[in-house]
């Protein structure tokens, strides 16, 4: 009989989760591993390689630790339910002029809706991840904070999970570091596991050519989207490119035309299959709207409240005023920023606590309160 009960741990064969399912064994849990098959990387057309979760290397890594710990592994195929919402939702916010983060999707809404019902159907009460982040609990509401290790902090990305989702979920790296995580692997017996390099690619775009991606799953996208405007922030055309799709707000490099000097995009106007280039003081905002909204470690966010405003991963974070509109939040930064993209996620801190996040919906430079 276990310590503490059942634990559903989600190994995807790497240092990370390997250590956790370790961890929480020694801990005096019963552990029941779960690889879940998200992509088949063979059938997109891009090049061979397969990374962190999606490859067969990984999964029998997995199953290797299982067998020989002694735990029971399951192995699910949820490339359905990823298809469908996160790679289409990838797709069609690329075709809105956004710019998406597919792991924050993945993350908050098809793995751990996968791993609750699985744990449900295996009657275990927990589930363990990975990830680097740590949960507490305030006044009956669970929040995420983050990780010791500032350069593997995971919070960012978990801004959407639910209540009921932080309460049964276990983060067993998040009070260590990297190194010692590292350190663990090998004091295990996992050399190899404990020098194994990282993989920072969205899993189903491995080589990292997003453009290539949207051109084979969207047919006649290239042929249809080719020739559009560069117009510049006057509005003046200043040359042509190869599809609004295809370009992101703060992009500088790979643009295809040279202009004399550095040009960034400062917006995207899908409607018109126009892309507006400005110089790098014309990405400046004070200001967004952030709407989709949870909010995490209060049920409320009373407006005036102060925060300090992620808006990209390893975004060192601007202090803000954050103000109701709606469902929506009105975000004032206290310092300019520059290159807020619409679709990336926005999330909002008090010290290492995650108030909540949302999705950027827009952007907005008030000139009359330049900071």
């Amino acid at each position: 009989m276990s310590k503490h009960g059942r634990v559903l741990v989600a190994m995807s064969g790497g240092i990370d989760s390997t250590v956790t399912a370790m961890m929480m064994h020694d801990m005096g849990y019963e552990v029941v591993g779960i690889t879940m098959k998200t992509w088949d990387y063979a059938n997109s057309g891009g090049s061979s390689k397969e990374t962190g979760c999606c490859s067969l290397d990984s999964i029998n890594d997995a199953r290797e630790v299982a067998v020989k710990v002694g735990f029971h592994h399951f192995i699910i195929d949820i490339r359905d339910e990823f298809g469908d919402y996160v790679i289409d939702n990838f797709v069609d916010e690329y075709l809105a002029g956004r710019t998406p983060n597919p792991c924050v999707l993945c993350n908050t809404h098809i793995k751990w809706s996968a791993l609750l019902k699985r744990a449900d159907a295996l009657d275990c009460e927990f589930i363990a991840t990975g990830h680097y982040a740590q949960l507490n609990e305030l006044n009956g509401r669970h929040y995420v904070s983050k990780a010791v290790d500032a350069h593997k902090d995971q919070s960012y990305v978990l801004w959407g999970l639910s209540q009921e989702c932080m309460a049964r979920s276990r983060f067993p790296l998040g009070p260590y570091t990297k190194p010692e995580v590292r350190q663990m692997a090998a004091d295990w017996g996992y050399e190899a596991l404990s020098k194994k390099a990282e993989s920072y690619e969205i899993c189903f775009v491995p080589d990292n050519d997003y453009r290539g991606f949207l051109k084979r799953r969207v047919d006649g996208l290239e042929a249809r989207v080719d020739g559009g405007q560069f117009v510049n922030t006057a509005g003046d055309v200043i040359g042509t490119h190869k599809g609004y799709p295809f370009y992101t707000i703060g992009q500088r490099k790979g643009l295809g035309v040279a202009f004399g000097e550095p040009m960034y995009v400062t917006e995207i106007r899908p409607d018109t299959n126009t892309v507006v280039l400005g110089r790098q003081e014309e990405l400046v905002r004070n200001g967004m709207m952030v709407g989709k909204v949870n909010r995490m470690k209060y049920d409320q966010i009373p407006d005036g409240t102060e925060a300090v405003t992620m808006i990209r991963y390893n975004d060192q974070g601007t202090l803000s005023q954050l103000s109701n509109m709606g469902e929506n939040i009105h975000v004032d930064f206290y310092a300019n920023v520059k290159g807020v993209a619409p679709g990336q996620s926005a999330v909002f801190y008090e010290g290492d606590d995650v108030l909540g996040g949302g999705i950027i919906h827009g952007s907005f430079l008030d000139e009359g309160r330049q900071n």
